[in-house]
């Protein structure tokens, strides 16, 4: 049977690979935007080299005027005939964190194949900068799915919503360990997890991971909640997808102004619709790949021994729900990149 996502996941796990060993050298260096436009380079070369046609849906950057693979860029050679791909992608998740040499920044992608004759987008773009999210893991989203399939924990105290969640998971509220991403707008949580007695644990930057940990069996996270990117969240819910477990996600605005600058054009009823990862990611299938840079929740970072670099991904299909972890070691002696910048293979 032809499956040209079969064909093509692993040209994706080489894009972040290469991100992640590109980015790399910028560490520590307090330069994000540097880091950002190195990773961008070593996915876009990756992809000058390999006959698909795809169309960023998702992309990043614009947010912060950092450099980006934005939305309708093209990668791929498109050949008249190369299966097409919608493409969600963020090449530094946690550039702030990568700038400064803290924990929590990797390089991820996500895609889905787009069926003959078709122009409908398999991702949704959600148009505000920001979403309040809610993700949880795969035993709190079977019991949903048959119990309260449509509960919304968006709306209720998050008191409640920790109640509830202990009560799901067999454990005590105060045994449940909650992942937030440390922002001044998100102290109303901050405040309600304290006030529970739920354990809280914060991060600087790269609220992806962040988001993805309560699906990973041994993360040490029940749930992840607060208001981060919105481009971040579709590329959450591909990996969901493939995990089993759920988000929630609605439209967030700082101020009256942003709502208006950011959403011209759409109605209020979409506006306050909360989305989950079928919502989100609409196809049969979709594939999500990751590389760690700097070490996370969900992946170890790169790893320089002597002349070789240790790269660890992740890639995960949401039809088959096969999670494959990908240890690869790169001799910096013989390894090149192929970047878009110079179109010319460069040494690590």
């Amino acid at each position: 049977m032809n499956d040209p996502e079969r064909t093509v996941e692993f040209e994706f796990v080489r894009a972040t690979e290469n991100a992640a060993l590109n980015a790399m050298r910028f560490i520590g260096q307090g330069d994000k935007n540097a880091a950002d436009a190195a990773a961008c380079d070593a996915i876009q070369g990756v992809f000058d080299l390999v006959d698909i046609r795809g169309e960023v849906v998702i992309g990043e950057g614009i947010k912060d005027n950092a450099p980006g693979i934005f939305l309708g860029d093209r990668l791929g050679k498109w050949g008249p005939e190369a299966p097409r791909f919608n493409i969600a992608l963020d090449p530094v998740d946690g550039t702030t964190n990568l700038s400064k040499g803290s924990p929590n920044a990797i390089s991820v992608m996500a895609a889905a194949e787009v069926p003959e004759g078709s122009n409908q987008p398999l991702m949704r773009s959600i148009p505000s900068y920001y979403s309040h999210k809610i993700a949880y893991g795969p035993t709190v989203a079977r019991f949903l799915e048959k119990e309260d399939p449509h509960a919304n924990f968006l709306d209720a105290p998050l008191e409640e919503t920790l109640q509830r969640l202990a009560k799901i998971l067999h454990k005590r509220v105060g045994d449940l360990v909650v992942l937030v991403l440390d922002r001044t707008r998100n102290q109303p949580f901050i405040d309600a997890i304290r006030r529970a007695g739920a354990s809280l644990r914060t991060i600087a930057d790269g609220d992806i991971t962040a988001a993805v940990a309560p699906s990973l069996p041994d993360s040490g996270i029940d749930l992840y909640v607060g208001i981060g990117g919105s481009p971040e969240g579709v590329l959450t819910a591909t990996a969901l997808r493939a995990l089993g477990g759920e988000i929630q996600l609605r439209m967030w605005f700082p101020n009256p102004e942003a709502k208006t600058r950011e959403v011209q054009g759409v109605s209020e009823k979409e506006i306050q619709t909360i989305f989950r990862s079928a919502d989100i990611v609409t196809g049969q299938s979709a594939i999500f790949c990751a590389t760690g840079i700097i070490e996370s929740p969900l992946l170890p970072g790169v790893k320089l021994i002597g002349h070789k670099a240790t790269t660890h991904s992740i890639l995960m299909r949401a039809r088959s729900r096969t999670v494959r972890y990908i240890r690869a070691v790169h001799d910096l002696e013989h390894k090149t990149i192929h970047l878009r910048s110079t179109s010319r293979e460069r040494s690590v």
